[in-house]
């Protein structure tokens, strides 16, 4: 009897897992993914734990399959929720690297350099950047905003923010306060 509920087991979790195993991206998809082969190797256990136990009466191999497939779940698990933390803390999706990134937009021709640079996940499927943009001439910020957006969409990331900056005067235009005695008051008369 438990060898038949293995066997319908085994066969539901395997249409189940093949449904689940197009949205690997998904970290959703790819938790119920590993509910499932949790439950389909439980599945496949209970079968060899049932014909062992039938062949030889040797009961202990039930547990330790149970355990071997707890330690599978777990460890495949742990690998999952930390991937789910670093996209909560907004870390930089795998796949991209910040340092070659922000070496590739500074060297688009008039900018002169990349600072305050953030990428983060939206989604499985999006990424998001942040970035001030120091340039040369302000006149060009509309050709190097376009190619910077180029350069970060073939690189997946399709929402960006970017801050176009100018280099500071080499003489900063001071602001003097005049004297408030020295402002003619106005008639109220």
């Amino acid at each position: 009897m438990v060898s038949g509920v293995a066997a319908l087991g085994l066969l539901i979790n395997l249409a189940v897992a093949w449904l689940l195993s197009g949205g690997r991206s998904n970290l959703n998809v790819r938790a119920a993914f590993i509910h499932v082969l949790g439950d389909l190797l439980a599945s496949v256990a209970a079968l060899v734990a049932g014909g062992v136990v039938w062949a030889t009466g040797w009961t202990p191999i039930d547990p330790m399959l149970s355990l071997l497939i707890g330690g599978l779940v777990l460890a495949s698990s742990l690998r999952l929720l930390r991937e789910a933390v670093h996209g909560l803390l907004d870390g930089v999706p795998s796949g991209i690297s910040l340092p070659e990134l922000g070496r590739a937009m500074a060297a688009t021709p008039g900018v002169l350099e990349i600072h305050d640079l953030h990428v983060w996940a939206l989604s499985a499927e999006r990424s998001a950047l942040s970035a001030h943009v120091r340039v040369a001439d302000l006149a060009d910020w509309p050709r190097i905003l376009a190619e910077l957006q180029r350069l970060v969409g073939e690189r997946g990331i399709d929402h960006c923010t970017f801050q176009p900056e100018v280099p500071a005067l080499e003489h900063p235009i001071r602001i003097v306060r005049a004297d408030p005695a020295a402002i003619p008051q106005r008639d109220r008369g």
